[in-house]
Parts: C-alpha cells; sequence; structure tokens
C-alpha cells in the first residue's frame, strides 16, 4: 500500500486522500448533488449526503437493485444496424455488394438491415459501470454483487465495448423505456464516483489544468443540483445554465456574431416573497491581490454579476427589478460572507468550505439564500467589506 493510502486510512479526515485541497469524500457528495440520480425518484430525500464516505457503496447497491429490478422484467431491447450475406431478402439489398461478389450466382444476396438486440449501448454502459463502481467500494459483498451481474449481463448478450459519455448524452427515452432512467443515472453516477480515487491503483487527480476545470464544472453543477431538490419543494423555482438577453434599442450588421451571451449559472426565484436570487460559482480564490491594498475583489467578476442584474431591469419582470446576486467561491484560505447594495441591487459575496462536513455544507449553501442582514444606511463604513471592495476601477489589472 503506498503512502497515500496509509495516510488515508490514519485519519477519517482524509478519507481517500484529497484532489487539490478537497477531501475526495466531498468531491464525491458534489458528485451526487450534480447527478440526476439525485433528483431522480426521491433518492434526494433518503440521506445519501449524510455518509460520503460510503457514497460509493451506497449507489453500487442502488445500482445493482435497479439492474435486478430491470431484469426481471427483461432488459430493454434496441435496434442495431447488420451487413450481412443470406439466402433471402431481409431489409435493402445491397446491390454493389450482391454484383461485386456475384452472389446472385451462388443463391445468396448482401443485404442491410436492423435487428433487435439486447446489446444496445444503454446495456453496455450499465454493465460497464458495475464492472467500474465494483473496484472502488469497500464492502466486498457489495463488489462480489455488481460483479455478478456484469456477468451475467454479459452471458445474457450484453458483450460489446461500453460507449463514450458523449454517446451516452445521445441517448434519449421513449414511452415504453423510462423506467431505465434511473437505472442509467445511477450507472453516470457510479461512473463518475470511480474517477476521484487516489488509492492504491486507481485514478490519480492531483489538480492540473484538466481536472481544475472538471472540478469548476462540476461545483457550478452541484449548486444547482443541491438547491434544485431541496428548494423545489419549498416554492422556489431553480433555472441551471439559463441566458440573459441584452437590452439592443439600436446595432450594426455585424454585432450579433461578436456580442458575447450572458449565462448564468443558477438562478432561484421565489414567487410568493418576490425574491430573485442570480447565482455566479467561481472555483477561485475569492479575494486577489490589488494594486493598493492586500486584497481585493476580482474586478472582472464584480462587472459581471453587475451587468446580471442591471440588464434586466426596467423589462416589466419585477423579479428582475429587485434581483439579487451571489457571487459564489469555494473558501480558499479564509471564508468570506460581504454584501454590498448597488442601485437598489443586494450583491453578496460569499465562500462555502468544502473541505467542512457535509452537514456543515447544506447548511452553508441554504444559509446564503436567507435575506441578508440589515446593512448599514453608509456602507463605506463597514470596514469588514471596504477591505476587500475597495475601488474596483482601479483593479481591472486582477479581473482574472
Amino acid at each position: 500500500m503506498n503512502a497515500v493510502a496509509e495516510e488515508a486510512e490514519d485519519s477519517s479526515a482524509t478519507a481517500e486522500g484529497f484532489i487539490g485541497h478537497i477531501p475526495v469524500r466531498n468531491i464525491w457528495l458534489l458528485m451526487l448533488y450534480a447527478s440526476d440520480l439525485f433528483r431522480t425518484h426521491g433518492i434526494g430525500k433518503v440521506g445519501l449526503e449524510d455518509s460520503p464516505d460510503e457514497l460509493p457503496d451506497l449507489v453500487a447497491e442502488i445500482l445493482a437493485h435497479a439492474v435486478e429490478v430491470r431484469q426481471r422484467r427483461r432488459l430493454s431491447l434496441g435496434y442495431r444496424s447488420r451487413d450481412a450475406v443470406l439466402n433471402r431478402v431481409r431489409g435493402r439489398i445491397d446491390v454493389l455488394a450482391t454484383e461485386r461478389h456475384q452472389l446472385l450466382d451462388r443463391g445468396l444476396v448482401a443485404c442491410r438491415f436492423d435487428e433487435l438486440t439486447i446489446d444496445t449501448p444503454r446495456n453496455r454502459f450499465v454493465r460497464a459501470a458495475l464492472e467500474s463502481v465494483s473496484r472502488v467500494v469497500r464492502r466486498k459483498d457489495v463488489a462480489h454483487r455488481c460483479r455478478s451481474l456484469a456477468s451475467g449481463m454479459k452471458a445474457m448478450g450484453v458483450s460489446g465495448d461500453a460507449p463514450t459519455r458523449a454517446q451516452m448524452s445521445t441517448d434519449r427515452f421513449g414511452r415504453n423505456d423510462v423506467d431505465d432512467r434511473f437505472m442509467v443515472a445511477a450507472a453516470k453516477l457510479a461512473f463518475d464516483l470511480a474517477l476521484p480515487t487516489e488509492a492504491s491503483g486507481a485514478n490519480v487527480l492531483s489538480l492540473p489544468d484538466r481536472e481544475a476545470t472538471w472540478v469548476r464544472r462540476l461545483f457550478e453543477r452541484a449548486v444547482g443540483g443541491f438547491y434544485d431538490v431541496v428548494l423545489s419543494p419549498r416554492g422556489w423555482r431553480v433555472l441551471c445554465g439559463g441566458t440573459m438577453g441584452w437590452q439592443i434599442e439600436q446595432k450594426t450588421a455585424g454585432i450579433e456574431k461578436i456580442l458575447p451571451t450572458m449565462r448564468t449559472d443558477v438562478v432561484l426565484d421565489h414567487p410568493s416573497s418576490g425574491r430573485r436570487i442570480v447565482i455566479d460559482t467561481k472555483f477561485t480564490s475569492i479575494v486577489t491581490t490589488g494594486w493598493y491594498r492586500e486584497e481585493t475583489l476580482r474586478s472582472g467578476y464584480v462587472y459581471q454579476i453587475y451587468a446580471y442584474l442591471r440588464s434586466q431591469v426596467g423589462r416589466g419582470e419585477a423579479l428582475a427589478d429587485c434581483a439579487s446576486g451571489l457571487l459564489l467561491h469555494p473558501a480558499i484560505g479564509q471564508m468570506v460572507d460581504e454584501t454590498v447594495v448597488i442601485q437598489g441591487h443586494h450583491i453578496r459575496f460569499a465562500t462555502v468550505n468544502l473541505t467542512a462536513s457535509p452537514a456543515d455544507i447544506r447548511s452553508q449553501l441554504l444559509r446564503l439564500c436567507e435575506p441578508t442582514a440589515t446593512l448599514r444606511a453608509n456602507p463605506v463604513s463597514d470596514d469588514g467589506f471596504v477591505k476587500i471592495m475597495g475601488r474596483i476601477s482601479i483593479d481591472t489589472s486582477t479581473s482574472h
């Protein structure tokens, strides 16, 4: 066993190592929040998030149970295209191949046809997920159960190579295979859980640029997924990945080709209270070094959230006229929760500690949706905010 694995066993806080400075168990928690499984069949209400160290085992059990249910009802079938030389016509005749090989002289014909098969990309994906998650679970009985189900699927004819995530993204569920949705959602999460493991023999992510991009997108999707599941029953509408339009009064012919679209990460609407929160997630330190001060907010991010809010005012939508903004960062060395009111819009700059316990992460995210405390009439006197806000106009060199 290598040193990383030994250190992981010596401390419950480092259960499976780290990605950057984030415990892998909390990366698993973010994956749960970002997954379709968290939104499906009430899974978000059964307490999976309370024990992220056991999350691979729990997801493996959910996946195994879903596969067993589908096997009892028979796995979904699908069509695949085949080329074959037959002694009778089936499907369409491949005239070129038939003539080139003079098949008619031998009483044969080349055909192209679709045939019903159990060896579909969806079933191959599920089989591969069972094999993958069996290597990261802790309980031997769960690992054996997953391997047995994968072997059983292979014996049934699900023997092809697993499709890529890009190929699975084109998979569509029809009316007759809705039951597969839950199974596939569990399979996707099971595949993801096998990625960020630093135990011996597993994949190691040390957070170079490629993994930093991956974790940044994961953080964004996790925040949206968490709020979707937790706040929707409380009367909130949650929109992830929406766009906002500019209030264009006049334009030249080529401006649409170069004018960027405003794309938000998460928008929370609570119609009964008249609240809208526009959330933009950033996987960077919330402050940086300024020209005239040790710490300052990143100018580009402040301009961005300001544009999201002010560009929508005056369109006849009450929620937009008084919307508030939230720039949400992971805590890197310090916790920050500061608010300023600019032209009637509350803009909050906050961090969430991703090294904390799942309960703490949950409470931090929920607290950010609560109305901010009453602010002072003159925000300049608020030393906590002035220390990091400063004169934004002179800190443009630190906007990236």
